[in-house]
């Protein structure tokens, strides 16, 4: 019937291996398919601390107006 490999006393064919590594290293290369994402926002660089006040409120205002 062709090669076969004995691996830990079970024999396995060369067409099962190669199903086997390929399902491996999608499941190792795609962990987390639909999983959630993380929200990025801007970094705020303000030289006061009233200015980021003012940044952080503008922004807050204007995404809920998008909502």
């Amino acid at each position: 019937m062709g090669a076969a490999y004995t691996i830990l006393g079970k024999t396995f064919q060369p067409h099962q291996l190669a199903l086997a590594t390929i399902g491996l290293v999608t499941l190792l290369a795609i962990p987390k398919p639909g999983g959630a994402k993380k929200e990025t926002t801007p970094q705020i660089n303000a030289s006061s601390p009233e200015e980021e006040t003012f940044i952080k409120e503008y922004l807050a205002k204007h995404d809920q107006k998008h909502d």
